[in-house]
């Protein structure tokens, strides 16, 4: 192992969540997965994981939601570590140190967005220096949202998702996002029910709306608000009705649209500007609709290096 005066210094580096602008679900593939077209916005929210060299393999976590988190080998950030471990020859084993904001799973990628700070942390301090195409190939290979947190901004994701396309995106976009406090909805589920409900349907292969893409070079919250769509959202809606019930209600509160992000539960709500989001968020929690509001704004950067903060 590295000595302790040639070990390098740990590393930390901060991922955002994403919500889905538009998600449009098309015919099962080969592998079991639907093709999907989908936008992602990065936001700011984050979670920020740390990579120190260990003498054993390791993750632990705190902040948010962090007794949800597993910090066994099915934590994403872990199997990152050991993906990019593998990938390079092998590397001296690291411990994680994940501090969650991003909700979990709540359809707002935080699990993958510790899979991606993961991946950039330890390339930095192994000193392994992959191309960011390669990262984003060992990426997709450990869940369809991971090569875009790698990414961040705004971006068509298409086959799984995991194939990341920049989007020309004007403007900056105020949200206010509702977790749901209710558990027992997961993205198994609510793939589950749209295949259910689109039984016997022909689904054409999926590809982003013309309009969408034109809100968004317009840069004008007023123009993507009405364009916003999820083919999932009525299955997260059916199967847990109270995410209908915060969608009603943010539109009666002045937003200008709400949507359930990626398969739920959370609602992604739209506003016309900061003191628009702090308006809703506060008629949300004050009317007893929501017990928990976040508020944040897109697009961000994707995961990057935070600064050594140096003590003298």
């Amino acid at each position: 192992m590295t000595s302790v005066l040639e070990s390098p210094a740990p590393v930390t580096v901060r991922a955002p969540a994403k919500v889905n602008l538009e998600l449009f679900v098309g015919p099962l593939r080969d592998d079991g997965f639907h093709a999907l077209s989908t936008v992602y916005q990065a936001v700011g929210l984050h979670d920020d994981v740390t990579a120190a060299l260990a003498d054993d393999w390791g993750c632990s976590v705190r902040g948010r939601d962090a007794d949800k988190v597993p910090t066994d080998e099915s934590n994403l950030a872990l199997r990152a570590a050991l993906a990019l471990s593998e990938h390079t020859g092998g590397q001296e084993p690291v411990h994680l140190s994940i501090h969650k904001e991003i909700p979990v799973a709540g359809g707002m990628a935080g699990g993958s967005a510790d899979a991606a700070a993961a991946l950039v942390a330890c390339d930095a301090l192994w000193g392994t220096a992959l191309p960011r195409e390669e990262l984003e190939e060992i990426a997709a290979g450990i869940g369809s949202d991971v090569p875009f947190l790698l990414h961040g901004g705004t971006a068509v994701g298409s086959g799984r998702g995991e194939v990341v396309t920049a989007v020309l995106a004007k403007g900056t976009y105020h949200w206010v996002f509702v977790p749901s406090a209710a558990s027992g909805l997961s993205t198994p589920m609510v793939y589950s029910a749209f295949d259910q409900r689109t039984a016997g349907t022909r689904l054409d292969d999926p590809h982003p709306s013309a309009a969408l893409m034109s809100a968004l070079r317009a840069g004008d919250p007023s123009a993507l608000a009405p364009v916003l769509d999820n083919d999932l959202q009525a299955d997260a809606i059916a199967l847990q009705p109270g995410i209908g019930e915060v969608i009603e209600a943010a539109m009666g509160f002045g937003a200008l649209a709400a949507i359930v992000s990626g398969s739920g539960p959370t609602v992604a709500i739209l506003t016309e500007s900061a003191e628009g989001a702090i308006d809703v968020a506060v008629a949300l929690t004050a009317s007893g609709v929501a017990g928990d509001v976040l508020r944040a704004t897109g697009p961000v950067q994707g995961a990057h290096v935070l600064p050594t903060v140096r003590t003298s």
